[in-house]
């Protein structure tokens, strides 16, 4: 997920995916300490997805504010 497909998206939909990448880090972290984490790589680029969301809604909300 790159951050020029995350611009052309509302911040509704944006909140949503948040959401569900919130939820499947939960999952991968739980798999990690139960020991069945299959792609230990996979929290690393959840965690960037994650931070590159808020990034964007939060350059949204000052746009707007700005306006």
């Amino acid at each position: 997920m790159n951050a020029g497909e995350l611009r052309d998206k509302t911040p509704d939909q944006l909140r949503d995916e948040l959401i569900r990448l919130k939820k499947e880090n939960f999952n991968l972290r739980f798999q990690q300490a139960t020991g069945q984490l299959e792609n230990p790589a996979r929290i690393r680029s959840a965690r960037r997805d994650i931070a590159r969301i808020k990034t964007i809604l939060n350059q949204k909300a000052a746009q707007a504010a700005a306006e």
